[in-house]
């Protein structure tokens, strides 16, 4: 296993074996906390995406006619190692993203429950059955894998967001073929890594590294079936249509820019702690992150500054450091994009509260540090309020009542999560019911769904049919096919010309 200190070139994964392939460009990975060029990573050439594809439309046949146990024993012996390798792994997301190391556990944890939740496909795959549908006829269905499947996946979740997909793909009887980020690439390898230690046959798990031309070698690839996207809005709308038009089923997961309403009667204390940590954890790139705290009545006014307090004070240094609550920002670009918006929020004429930038830690002063930053006054018109800005700037809007703080979201374009903090039961149902957003936290700031369950938003955060692992991915990743069955008795009846009915 490679060690998150390695500095030699993260290649592809194809046919069990890693290999540079076909490919002649290059790019930078960075260590954020340092600022410096960790590693390089390959970006593949169409003809990579080839041959990986073609690994594993040919292992297909035999993994698909794999008894369902046996690939739920190879993913138990996955979920094994996951868990024994939990902290080298969390290590590696860390030097390459930046979130803090207990972060980064915790991802592996919620992948972890996925790869669980996939060992169960022996139950996950029974179909239905009718006996005697019509007379001397049985129907029964049966769900079966669409072939080759890909995974387009972010830079904020390297470890999760791949084993939303790839676990149940796999233990469908489907083949793989991963294209992660190419800012963090590693931890797609030691994970295909460790696929191969539990026992999966070579082709099945596949890892492309690369850019825009990985992406639209995929998606125009005939024997690519279906596409499972995570990133931003509007490169999950182009993954949809392109998907669309190749004939492909697709799952594209967009941008968010999740709201937590706090009403007078919320607890105070819960409030404060459940903005600050959603905000700012994982300096904000998270799909789940709290952007926007919409402040009802007069709690404002009392919230405000012990927000400030709370921003003012993180412990922000390298992830892989003690008491470390907040690291660097992925890059370069991330980081002067999002103090780009701190600009442009004070042009906008929000109240600048707690201002992030410049921020610089000692010891990593070239790293990609901004700290904690914190707006108040900011309104439905303002850019800092409509786009996503995937950074740790929270912005305080003020309604008048519960029934303002409903339309306010409901009229943004994005649906992702949703959480609101009361003391009031018929608040917290009425709020429930009434939001058009998909994950709802009721005194719950980041309400992912757990494994067996789906993940998945409303409005411009999804783009179709169905959810994210849980049942709706098991789903995704098979196609239902419908037996009729009779034996017909001896003697010969003719041929029938009308429509057979229940009779």
């Amino acid at each position: 296993m490679k060690s998150y200190t390695d500095t030699t070139n993260v290649n592809h994964f194809i046919n069990g074996q890693h290999t540079a392939g076909s490919s002649k460009r290059h790019q930078d990975v960075y260590n954020p906390a340092l600022g410096s060029v960790a590693r390089q990573v390959i970006l593949a050439e169409p003809a990579d995406v080839d041959a990986a594809v073609a690994g594993a439309k040919r292992a297909f046949p035999g993994w698909a006619n794999t008894p369902p146990i046996r690939r739920a024993r190879i993913l138990f012996k996955f979920m094994e190692l996951m868990n024994q390798h939990k902290d080298e792994l969390a290590a590696i997301i860390t030097a390459e993203h930046g979130k803090v190391f207990s972060d980064a556990q915790g991802e592996i944890s919620r992948g972890i429950d996925v790869i669980e939740f996939a060992c169960g496909i022996p139950q996950l795959l029974k179909g239905d059955f009718t006996d005697q549908v019509s007379t001397g006829i049985d129907n029964w269905t049966l769900r079966q894998p669409l072939g080759v499947v890909a995974g387009i996946t972010p830079f904020n979740f390297p470890c999760m967001v791949p084993c939303w997909m790839f676990p149940v793909a796999i233990a469908a009887g489907n083949c793989f073929v991963l294209k992660p980020s190419e800012r963090d690439p590693s931890a797609a390898l030691y994970m295909a890594d460790l696929l191969k230690e539990a026992g999966l046959p070579d082709g099945v798990f596949s890892v492309v590294q690369g850019d825009k031309v990985a992406v639209d070698a995929l998606l125009a690839h005939r024997d690519v079936k279906a596409v499972s996207f995570v990133g931003s809005t509007p490169i999950a709308r182009y993954i949809y249509e392109q998907a669309a038009h190749f004939g492909k089923r697709v799952q594209a997961l967009g941008g968010a820019k999740n709201h937590l309403v706090v009403m007078p009667d919320a607890d105070l204390g819960l409030a404060v702690d459940a903005l600050t940590g959603s905000a700012y954890g994982s300096a904000g790139e998270r799909c789940m992150a709290i952007s926007v705290a919409v402040l009802v009545g007069d709690i404002a006014d009392k919230i405000i500054p012990l927000l400030a307090q709370r921003a003012k004070n993180l412990a922000v240094k390298n992830g892989m450091e003690e008491g470390a609550e907040m690291g660097p920002v992925v890059s370069r670009q991330a980081l002067e994009r999002i103090e780009g918006y701190i600009d442009l929020g004070t042009k906008e004429g929000a109240k600048l509260v707690v201002d992030g930038r410049g921020l610089k830690v000692k010891g990593h002063e070239k790293g990609f540090f901004t700290g904690g930053t914190l707006f108040d006054g900011v309104t439905p018109q303002m850019r800092i309020y409509k786009e996503e800005i995937f950074g740790p700037v929270l912005s305080c809007t003020r309604v008048k009542d519960f029934a303002a703080a409903i339309d306010l979201i409901n009229e943004h374009e994005f649906g992702n999560g949703v959480s609101c903090y009361t003391r009031d039961g018929h608040i917290a149902r009425e709020f429930g019911r009434r939001i058009q957003v998909g994950m709802v936290g009721i005194n719950l700031p980041i309400p992912v769904p757990m494994a067996w369950h789906g993940f998945g938003g409303w409005q411009n955060s999804l783009f179709g049919d169905t959810h994210i692992y849980g049942p709706d991915g098991v789903r995704f990743y098979t196609k239902q096919k419908s037996i009729m069955q009779r034996w017909p008795e001896s003697t010969d009846k003719g041929a029938e010309f009308a429509m057979p009915t229940a009779k």
